[in-house]
């Protein structure tokens, strides 16, 4: 069961004077968790109970993200990082551990990277970050649902009683759902729109790696649909002190639906591996 304090939002000022939300459970040595894209600090829900009686769980709803405000300006993974350095800052908790989660892991190597002296240990669960050209064209059809036109909700609606027919219409349920998240998070539209052109991949941290000098887990998952396997391995064999675990036949959506297999993995690798 998870914590009732972890059910509980709480909220600092971010670096741009938009509120940040963030969740808290447990005592001992402070680990910061960064969710994926469209997430939120709910979805380490199933896993925080796995790590309470060792560490102080913090959960950041990333700006733009859950119940953070939306940052002014052009959003990128550079605004993602000041967020969770006004978090550090706030509550006083450097040196802290990172975990992130796809988006997360991103942010959480770019933090790292950024403030080395204030990270102990990084935990990078299907992490994005890698440089990946094949990205555009992979999720190419995402760019009509990014589209701020009303006419995409008409079309997608007009739709439904075909794909009932040809029993399509929990695809195009999905679709409604993307299209109404991202009516919610303005920015992730922003974001998405800019990664979809190659040129924009500018930001990721492949290159940069070899400077990270703080001990690293990389935790992917076999059937990851969403970030490429090889992803993994190369922050695995990018950063000095990194160790690669990959979960047999699990998904993209390990901190929500294998928690019970990943908790064991971060436990081992965070064991001594604390300031405190």
């Amino acid at each position: 069961r998870v914590s009732q304090l972890f059910t509980t939002l709480h909220q600092i000022t971010g670096p741009a004077g938009e509120t940040l939300a963030f969740r808290t459970a447990g005592h001992g040595p402070p680990l910061v968790f960064l969710h994926g894209f469209l997430g939120s600090s709910a979805c380490w829900s199933a896993l925080v109970p796995y790590l309470t009686d060792r560490y102080c769980c913090i959960a950041l709803d990333l700006p733009g993200f859950g119940a953070s405000g939306r940052p002014s300006g052009v959003y990128g993974v550079g605004t993602a990082v000041a967020g969770v350095a006004a978090l550090v800052n706030a509550l006083n908790i450097s040196p802290c551990g990172l975990v992130g989660h796809s988006f997360g892991g991103w942010v959480a190597a770019a933090y790292a990277l950024a403030y080395p002296e204030s990270v102990y240990s990084l935990a990078l669960v299907a992490a994005a970050g890698i440089r990946d050209d094949g990205f555009s064209q992979r999720f190419a059809w995402l760019r009509p649902l990014l589209w701020p036109h009303p006419w995409v909700d008409w079309g997608l609606q007009g739709v439904m009683p075909l794909a009932r027919l040809v029993n399509r219409h929990r695809e195009v349920l999905r679709l409604r759902q993307f299209r109404q998240l991202l009516a919610q998070q303005p920015v992730a539209r922003q974001f998405l729109l800019a990664r979809l052109r190659p040129e924009a991949a500018v930001d990721t941290v492949d290159q940069d790696l070899p400077r990270l000098q703080v001990p690293a887990l990389v935790v992917a998952g076999e059937r990851d649909r969403v970030i490429p396997l090889a992803h993994a391995q190369a922050y695995a064999q990018g950063i000095p002190q990194a160790q690669l675990v990959v979960l047999p036949a699990a998904g993209h959506g390990l901190p929500q639906h294998h928690a019970a297999a990943l908790a064991p993995h971060l436990l081992d690798f965070w064991a001594g591996r604390n300031p405190i």
